[in-house]
């Protein structure tokens, strides 16, 4: 059995909260930016029935998500928030490919 000091997680916790809200803050700035309208939102959960279930408590016209690509076997296995999405979702989705050439995120 292994003993931990609270203080250790909670500084683990706090670090991570601050991770979360700067990268926050940065994508809602590349949206003004980009004169785009829109939210940034942090939600815990499930990730395809989070991303369904804020499009319908926002309203959401549309749903747009990325794909990475996976094969047949490993999406079967593991699951595809892309594709829960696209059979879940009461809008619709519109799904972008990642570039099969394009090596960076």
């Amino acid at each position: 059995m292994v003993m931990t000091d609270v203080s250790v997680v909670t500084d683990l916790l706090q670090d991570e909260e601050k991770r979360i809200k700067t990268f926050l803050e940065t994508l809602g700035n590349k949206l003004k930016s980009h004169g785009i309208g829109g939210k940034v939102k942090s939600v815990g959960g499930s990730a395809g029935e989070v991303i369904c279930k804020v499009a319908n408590d926002e309203r959401a016209n549309l749903i747009v998500i990325g794909s990475r690509g996976m094969g047949t076997i490993r999406r079967t296995l593991l699951g595809s928030v892309s594709d829960y999405v696209m059979h879940h979702a009461h809008v619709p989705v519109l799904i972008c490919k990642q570039d099969p050439h394009h090596h960076g995120h």
